[in-house]
């Protein structure tokens, strides 16, 4: 792996980790480029994906660090809600991971579910209705947090964005925008930390396909840029502007599924 492949993937996963337009998507989609424009895959990402998602995780923590600290001590029914509302994304991950994996890597499927995203958005959106008529995450219901754990859960397919759909559910379920946003990357933090551990027992050192060098620099990189990303998401979505990112996935869906029907 080169140094411009893994600055790319730095960047990529930073971004796309936050933002809502599905960080695995676009690596799908990278994965497909540099397979057909380069004319090899790249190789083993297992040791790549571990120290990546390990830098966005790290954002996540250090973004949300007094409000994690105040779950901890005080809000501790709040660790309940995280509890149920990552249950679905640990049934649904394991089954299709274990079942399905070529599914999950497929370059067309992430073009259909990028529009799926962007009609999402657009949706929640204009059905957000007035701030002052919802909750916050403190307040939640099991139902509800389990509710915004399904939303999560179908965000395992390439293309349909975690913090996107979550974001969105949750306003669909009764949150305020930045209640939604700040249960959204909560959630987050025991999907990636289990994901990456899962990912862990298939990582072995001697067959790193990059430099430790270089691996560092993708990890420092996906950290700045996520920390970067997140507190911009935090922004939009409290001016309500959650649906911009649209202007985005469709077009991207749209190139991706003619690429892939012309291919």
């Amino acid at each position: 792996m080169t140094l411009l492949q893994i600055l790319i993937l730095g960047v990529v996963q930073g971004i796309t980790e936050f933002l809502p337009v599905s960080s695995s998507g676009h690596l799908v989609v990278i994965q497909a480029l540099f397979a057909q424009f380069n004319g090899q895959r790249l190789p083993d990402m297992v040791a790549v994906n571990v120290l990546l998602h390990a830098g966005t995780l790290a954002a996540i923590l250090l973004f949300y660090r007094k409000r994690i600290i105040r779950l901890l001590f005080e809000d501790r029914r709040v660790l309940a809600l995280l509890a149920v509302g990552t249950l679905p994304a640990v049934g649904v991950g394991l089954i299709l991971k274990q079942l399905l994996p070529e599914f999950l890597s497929s370059p067309l499927l992430a073009g259909f579910m990028f529009l799926l995203t962007g009609g999402l958005l657009v949706w929640s959106g204009r059905r957000e209705g007035i701030q002052e008529d919802r909750i916050d995450y403190q307040t939640l219901s099991y139902a509800q947090a389990f509710g915004i754990g399904l939303f999560q859960a179908a965000a395992i397919l390439p293309g349909l964005s975690r913090s996107g759909w979550t974001i969105a559910g949750g306003m669909l379920l009764g949150l305020r925008r930045e209640a939604a946003t700040t249960f959204s990357f909560l959630l987050a933090i025991p999907v990636i930390a289990g994901a990456t551990l899962l990912e862990l027992k298939d990582w072995s050192l001697e067959t790193l396909p990059v430099s430790s060098g270089l691996l560092g620099l993708g990890t420092a990189i996906a950290f700045g840029v996520g920390l970067l990303s997140l507190w911009i998401l935090v922004k939009i979505v409290e001016r309500g502007r959650l649906a911009w990112f649209a202007c985005w996935l469709f077009p991207l869906g749209l190139g991706v599924i003619a690429w892939q029907l012309a291919s």
